[in-house]
């Protein structure tokens, strides 16, 4: 039970630093799928 709950520990840490690690560097789907033409508000 202890390793379960370490893992989905581990696995909410990695998740939530994904996130802002790759929205600092730009890696969002809506900077990634617009362009010049494109107007997002």
């Amino acid at each position: 039970m202890k390793a379960m709950l370490t893992g989905f520990a581990t696995i909410a840490v990695i998740s939530i630093g994904a996130y802002f690690v790759l929205h600092e560097i730009g890696f969002s789907a809506a900077e990634q799928n617009s362009s010049q033409g494109v107007r997002l508000d």
